[in-house]
């Protein structure tokens, strides 16, 4: 079984993007895309002409339970076993409070879950999990489901991490975006795609100081550094923000792909990306091979 997990701050889109995943599958189940030698592949937009996506059976896992208005309909939710506004009732918490329960509490009711995925063995998962960042920073409920899950069902998965695009535009932003992108590449342990979503906004929320290569590749961030340090109150931080981009530097893992979930061609680059990365692309090319 392959599958990803949708993770990201509130209002980066992961809902809409599970929906639109979902759209796209189901286009592509449509008309099968296949792989390999033996296989007539037909090609997809302007992407790699080297990889073609095949038809996938695909299901949606919703795993938020403050998530009551999804535009689509999952094959699995949470809130069949728990929801956030019962849980903040219950126990006299906060939204916060109540997703970290929720979260414990499905860890700890992790046969409910099990169960009802191997229902749906042989399709491709697609996880759309809280918006709470300490739920995939720090909090180790959600790390532990999903290692129980690679485990005991055999599930290669990817983390996809998506994070609103304007955050470019405000250097200060921009740091502290690398600093959550980094957190939860080191907390998961997953193969990662992190992802600068809703790039077709980018232009209304203002203009970036460099060109987009220069924040998808987290290029030197000296030059973002004379940006943060203008002003009295940045002066007043140099230290820090020096402290902070030279341990982004340091680790130099954090890199970004770009999405427009509205753009085709957008989508299918990302699609294969994460196909590599969680090991889907080399699975479709033995199946259709006949290896």
């Amino acid at each position: 079984m392959f599958g990803q997990v949708v993770v990201g701050p509130p209002g980066s889109g992961k809902t809409t993007y599970c929906n639109g995943m979902g759209q796209f599958y189901t286009a592509t189940n449509r008309q099968e895309w296949r792989m390999g030698r033996k296989a007539t592949p037909t090609p997809i937009g302007k992407a790699d002409p080297g990889i073609f996506l095949s038809a996938r059976p695909f299901a949606i896992i919703n795993l938020d339970p403050a998530n009551d208005g999804m535009p689509y309909t999952p094959d699995i939710d949470i809130s069949e076993l728990i929801t956030l506004q019962d849980t903040m009732e219950e126990f006299s918490l906060g939204p916060n409070g109540g997703l970290i329960y929720c979260m414990e509490y499905l860890e700890k009711n992790l046969d409910w879950l099990e169960k009802k995925l191997e229902g749906i063995k042989d399709k491709y998962l697609i996880f759309d999990c809280p918006g709470q960042v300490e739920l995939f920073t720090h909090h180790n409920s959600l790390k532990n489901i999903i290692d129980s899950l690679r485990r005991t069902l055999d599930i290669r998965l990817c983390c996809v991490h998506l994070v609103d695009s304007h955050y470019c535009v405000d250097p200060s932003k921009y740091v502290a975006l690398l600093l959550l992108s980094l957190k939860t590449m080191i907390q998961l342990e997953l193969p990662h795609v992190n992802v600068l979503s809703k790039l077709d906004l980018l232009e209304a929320y203002g203009k970036t100081a460099f060109n987009l290569e220069f924040y998808t590749e987290v290029q030197d961030l000296d030059y973002l550094l004379e940006r943060l340090n203008d002003g009295a109150f940045g002066k007043k931080y140099e230290k820090l923000n020096r402290a902070l981009c030279d341990l982004v530097n340091d680790y130099s893992l954090v890199g970004f792909h770009t999405l427009a979930i509205e753009d085709k061609e957008s989508v299918i680059k990302l699609a294969e990306t994460i196909d590599k990365a969680n090991g889907y692309i080399h699975a479709s090319m033995n199946v259709n091979s006949g290896f």
